[in-house]
């Protein structure tokens, strides 16, 4: 029983070590951690009244970061409904302790319909709270230096994109303070993530465990359990703990055979 627990415990911490390991920065879709990093604030985006407007006049307290199109058919529109059902639960206020900036990374979508997008997800949130959610569209360059600079890699399949589902913390000085990954989130982990960036503390993610074990699938257009690389780890686990309790056995043999 106890070789069972250790064993157990052996193949947990190997998985949150994995875990923990950066994606390559070859990785065509996913996020690629940059813990710290500051984005590029002089970047010019439109906002839903196709005014123009730069990173740096928008972020100035704790922003919730996230990039979407807006014809999306599979993750961008169960993320929205996370992020405002997550706001619409906490005991802080949008507006006044943090903002939001949802970037579209398709070139084709415009302020209208960053307009008309941003209605369907604002209905959660008080009325006096939804000007701080800013739906912004730009151009291809400023486009691709926003979501490198974040770690947001995407990849156009056909009409749609296969791309990552997260938002980002960024502190008032623009820097990148945590990763939040999935569709639904925890008030107590937002508030926790929103209060970090105000004093700039940079935060590793928590549920990498969660980003190891699932991958996403473009054709699907979903994550999927990666059944191959988790055997591969538990038998990896298995051979180590094998191999340890060998050098074990054998040492206690060497040893009562020293005390006879």
């Amino acid at each position: 029983m106890k070789r069972f627990l250790m064993l157990l415990v052996l193949f947990v911490l190997m998985l949150n070590t994995y875990a923990q390991l950066p994606i390559s920065p070859e990785v065509e879709i996913g996020i690629v951690e940059k813990l710290g990093d500051t984005i590029p604030l002089d970047l010019k985006f439109y906002n839903e009244k196709n005014d123009t407007v730069t990173l740096g006049s928008m972020i100035n307290k704790p922003t919730i970061l996230s990039f979407v199109y807006f014809d999306c058919p599979g993750l961008c529109s169960p993320l929205l409904d996370g992020i405002a059902d997550v706001v619409s639960k906490m005991d802080m206020s949008l507006g006044k302790d943090f903002d939001i900036i949802t970037i579209s990374f398709n070139t084709k979508d415009t302020p209208e319909k960053a307009r008309q997008k941003k209605l369907n997800f604002v209905q959660k949130i008080q009325e006096k709270d939804r000007a701080s959610w800013f739906y912004l569209t730009g151009e291809l360059a400023n486009i691709q230096k926003i979501t490198e600079a974040a770690g947001f890699r995407y990849k156009p399949t056909g009409l749609d994109f296969a791309h990552p589902s997260t938002i980002i913390m960024i502190s008032p000085q623009g820097k990148i303070t945590r990763y939040l990954y999935g569709i639904t989130f925890l008030p107590f982990d937002l508030k926790m993530a929103v209060v970090e960036s105000q004093k700039g503390l940079v935060r590793p993610t928590s549920n990498k465990l969660l980003d190891y074990c699932f991958a996403y699938d473009t054709k699907s257009k979903a994550y999927t359990l990666q059944f191959t690389r988790l055997i591969g780890t538990f038998i990896l686990i298995i051979g180590l703990f094998f191999t340890a309790w060998l050098l074990i056995s054998a040492k206690r043999k060497s040893l009562k055979v020293i005390k006879e």
